[in-house]
């Protein structure tokens, strides 16, 4: 097995994560979309098999800009697990991702499973518990950021860490199209952005995924979050940022980077 491309990308991806030093790209031994979902598959079965734990999915590309400077039309998808949640304002270890950056979304988590093959709004909505607003902590093994859409989705879609708010509002309660976003770093506004930004309306992202993992036999279960793409531009980060994201209508959350001993 360890030596086939696929195998040989996923180990790649693999030995910067232990290591920590960022390796080249990947694209070298893969070239579909369909090759780079194996190999995430690979690491995903790897990480299940050493006990980790699947807290739902992130959703990426959902920008029309990055889509086009990647050469790409619809979104990519990642895996969330449990041990890359953390608590809003709790201090992120200095080196836990690699070539960190931070981006503001909306996440949903669900009380129902999606399990049609083609899902409505109306499915989505009454599958849905409640929205809550997020930081993601992207990061990417492939040095430099270096990425083509091969690359980003082989790398768990560039995933590194999340951030959850405490204050549960219901989608009937909130327009998540229309809400405004501000991403700041110690008052300094970094990144803004509205709830269209993410393909026009954050639940069209969700209801994309939602088919999308139906037809690749994993799909959205009750109790998973999903992150629903940024609102705005993604902002780098450093040891000893701190941000914060306001979303309107569904509050804040902060991401506090330690700074390095």
């Amino acid at each position: 097995m360890t030596d086939t491309p696929i195998a040989q990308a996923a180990e790649r991806l693999l030995r910067a994560a232990a290591t920590g030093v960022p390796c080249p790209p990947v694209r070298d031994l893969i070239g579909s979309a369909e090759e780079a979902y194996a190999v995430q598959d690979v690491l995903t079965e790897r990480r299940l098999g050493e006990g980790g734990r699947l807290t739902g999915r992130k959703i990426g590309l959902t920008s029309r800009a990055v889509q086009e400077q990647l050469g790409v039309d619809s979104p990519d998808f990642g895996m969330l697990f449990a041990d890359m949640a953390v608590p809003d304002g709790a201090e992120i270890p200095a080196g836990a991702v690699l070539q960190p950056r931070a981006e503001a979304e909306v996440a949903l988590v669900l009380e129902h499973d999606l399990l049609h093959e083609r899902h409505t709004v109306a499915d989505l909505i009454r599958a849905t518990a409640f929205a809550l607003p997020a930081i993601e902590v992207v990061g990417s093994r492939v040095r430099g950021w270096d990425i083509t859409l091969a690359d980003t989705v082989a790398d768990n879609a560039s995933s590194g860490l999340y951030v959850l708010g405490n204050r549960p509002v219901r989608l009937a309660d909130v327009d998540l199209r229309l809400c405004g976003m501000v991403l700041e770093r110690r008052g300094e506004q970094l990144s803004t952005g509205t709830g269209a930004a993410c393909l026009g309306h954050p639940l069209h992202a969700a209801l994309w995924l939602a088919d999308t993992l139906v037809r690749v036999g994993r799909p959205l279960r009750a109790g998973d979050t999903v992150l629903t793409g940024a609102l705005g531009p993604v902002v780098p980060a450093a040891p000893g940022d701190v941000f914060e994201a306001r979303i309107e209508g569904l509050g804040d959350v902060r991401a506090a980077f330690a700074k390095e001993n």
